[in-house]
């Protein structure tokens, strides 16, 4: 039985490189999206925002000396092309999703309407929210906070490489703790890093708890949606 009826995932792009150095590996995002649609078939609604770091790693090199504003607009537009990406592989995986923008690109994807992505996820469709905020200045952690507290997500399930939030670096300190739940204001007191300032503040203001958890862990997104002991969890 799923502790929550409602979710919203957050995806950086990075997970899709696998162990490539940039761009999309195939097997990678097969299984994440399979992890997905073992928690869908468990009748929950899913909203996803992904990042674009593997793409806008690879033309990094010439964004140096750009203006921010124009860098993020990149990055923004290489969140559409994984967002395609991850509903195609959900298509091909027996799945129904709805790419969303931020940005107007009609030709491509719808924009973003939240009546509408309301109605997708009743209708047990996976909502794929694209191009972040739509604003520059702004990370796609924060779009994960704004859109998780638009569509009344009960949870904001950060995925990253590390299976939580620890005490210390556990790549560079063995003796690093795991938190199993924590507090928004202890994890601010403790300076620990849990999303950027922005989406975390929003998060907090909007009593909208965060876990996070590893998305390289086969079953964590089944068990974190089973409420089991899996990740951290930020709670008020």
């Amino acid at each position: 039985m799923p502790a929550y009826k409602r979710i919203l995932l957050k995806l950086s792009g990075e997970a899709l490189m696998g162990d490539d150095a940039y761009g999309i590996n195939r097997a990678t995002i097969v299984r994440m999206v399979q992890e997905v649609r073992e928690v869908t078939q468990m009748g929950v609604e899913v909203a996803v925002v992904i990042g674009g770091g593997n793409i806008f790693r690879g033309v990094a090199g010439g964004s140096v000396g750009m203006d921010r504003a124009t860098a993020d607009y990149m990055g923004m537009l290489a969140t559409v092309m994984n967002s395609l990406a991850l509903a195609d592989t959900m298509r091909q995986e027996g799945m129904t999703a709805r790419v969303m923008s931020a940005i107007a690109i009609e030709q491509v994807v719808e924009p973003y309407v939240r009546p509408k992505a309301l109605q997708y996820l009743e209708e047990g469709k996976v909502v794929v929210f694209a191009a972040g905020t739509g604003n520059p200045f702004f990370t796609t952690d924060t779009a994960a906070a704004l859109r998780g507290a638009e569509i009344g997500a009960e949870i904001v399930l950060k995925a990253t490489k590390v299976d939580g939030v620890y005490t210390a670096d556990p790549k560079k300190d063995p003796e690093a703790k795991r938190y199993s739940r924590i507090s928004f204001d202890e994890a601010i007191t403790r300076n620990l890093q849990v999303m950027d300032g922005a989406a975390f503040a929003l998060c907090r203001d909007q009593k909208l708890p965060i876990k996070v958890f590893s998305i390289f862990k086969p079953g964590a997104l089944k068990r974190v949606v089973q409420g089991e002991d899996e990740g951290t969890l930020v709670h008020v």
